[in-house]
């Protein structure tokens, strides 16, 4: 932890690497937990004496009494579906009134958001992105436009200015000629705004950087992974948002100087949720066995994660653009019971072998492998790094070495106890 500084924590990978139980973990290091960017098409899964937890758009730090939660400008909310996420937590006993900040500058996400995310995928056709149905494309789409609705809107001239955005849409979806009915949601959704007056809405801009003056660690939480990020990853295959380390800095109003440590998360493996490339997934019975002993379903969708073997080509880039300091592996424990495991080393594009990643992975790549032992251990009841058997020692050392990145951290389990910081 570096002091008036910021860190970042977030996925390297097509997301879903694990980033809401480390945060857990971590938390108790730091004051404030800020959530920079991303919208509720994001879970992040918490389990923990006994109890499971599923976050969308609060942050990770929530559980952890006496914390800062600070949902940023950079985020996508949407009213009702923050309403049940909070009441839910609320009911479970924790706090959030209090505790949670949301800042004026995040946008909200409109019934009419998600009616449009629905009619631009089904005119895609076959050429369908695979969204979440949660509207996060076109508010963010919106933002950009210079048409958005902000949270800090609900409080003057909200009526006029949510009828003036309702009606564009409207006009859009006419055009289109899509049916629907948004009755019934849209009575939720202003409850939700009512719900949301309750909380601190803040300059988030303001009070982040108060908080560093103040002498306050701060831990900035990503959602989604590197590889969905809109300029960086496998477009137009991405989300909607800049999920890289850069998306702190705009998604909070941090300057590029405050970054201190930058927490790069991964799977021992991969997976990917929704279409677009995938360069070393498994269509055999090994990606079957990596599914169900992961778990790999969707944490807010439930659907069935595309699994594969470690892509590290793809690693070191998403560790470039972010300036990676300390690497987190996650799930560790899938891979316990195999003979043999693969990491992707190279590609072969259009016959060529490249070490570097591409404009486009779409067409023409092979995945070139290294194959190493397993270690056909259960590791999930180990406490320290000292029981962990030689063969995965030895694959930590081969990361490390082709990744050129430390790894602090090993997940060997989905409980808050089932993680083991390296010395």
């Amino acid at each position: 932890m570096n002091k008036g500084k910021v860190d970042v924590l977030l996925g390297l990978q097509w997301g879903d690497e694990g980033k809401g139980k480390v945060v857990d973990v971590l938390t108790p290091k730091y004051d404030v937990i800020a959530r920079f960017q991303g919208g509720p098409n994001a879970g992040h899964t918490l389990e923990f004496e006994g109890q499971k937890y599923v976050l969308r758009s609060v942050p990770s730090g929530i559980f952890q009494g006496g914390k800062v939660n600070i949902i940023g400008n950079g985020v996508v909310l949407a009213p009702d579906l923050f309403m049940d996420e909070a009441k839910a937590l609320e009911e479970s006993g924790h706090e959030l009134i209090s505790r949670l900040h949301i800042s004026k500058k995040a946008h909200l996400i409109m019934p009419t958001h998600r009616v449009l995310d629905a009619a631009y995928e089904a005119a895609k056709g076959k050429s369908k992105v695979g969204t979440t149905g949660k509207g996060i494309g076109p508010t963010y789409t919106d933002k950009v436009s210079r048409n958005g609705l902000r949270v800090g809107d609900i409080f003057e001239g909200f009526e006029r200015k949510y009828a003036e955005c309702k009606a564009r849409h409207e006009s859009i979806l006419a055009s289109m000629d899509y049916e629907y009915d948004i009755t019934e949601v849209e009575k939720k959704w202003l409850e939700g705004i009512e719900y949301l007056r309750r909380f601190k809405i803040v300059d988030s801009e303001h009070e982040i950087n108060n908080l560093l003056k103040n002498g306050k660690s701060i831990l900035c939480e990503g959602a989604q992974g590197t590889m969905l990020d809109v300029d960086f990853g496998s477009y137009p295959f991405v989300t909607s948002s800049n999920t890289i380390c850069a998306g702190a800095c705009t998604g909070l109003g941090i300057g590029p100087n405050k970054i201190g440590d930058v927490y790069g998360i991964m799977k021992a493996y991969c997976t990917r949720v929704g279409a677009g490339p995938f360069p070393t997934e498994l269509f055999d019975e090994t990606g079957d066995n990596i599914r169900a002993l992961g778990h790999e379903y969707g944490a807010v969708t439930g659907r069935e994660r595309r699994c594969g073997w470690i892509d590290l080509v793809a690693l070191k880039y998403a560790i470039m653009i972010n300036g990676v300091t300390k690497l987190i592996m996650m799930k560790s424990d899938v891979l316990d019971g195999f003979e043999k495991i693969k990491a992707c080393v190279a590609y072969k594009k259009n016959g060529e072998e490249i070490d570097y990643f591409p404009y486009d992975i779409e067409e023409g790549i092979e995945p070139v492998y290294e194959e190493l032992p397993g270690w056909k251990t259960d590791m999930t009841k180990f406490t320290s790094e000292e029981q962990f058997p030689k063969a995965f020692k030895d694959y930590i050392a081969f990361l490390e070495a082709e990744l050129e990145t430390p790894i602090t951290i090993i997940s060997i389990g989905p409980d808050r106890d089932q993680t083991i910081i390296l010395k």
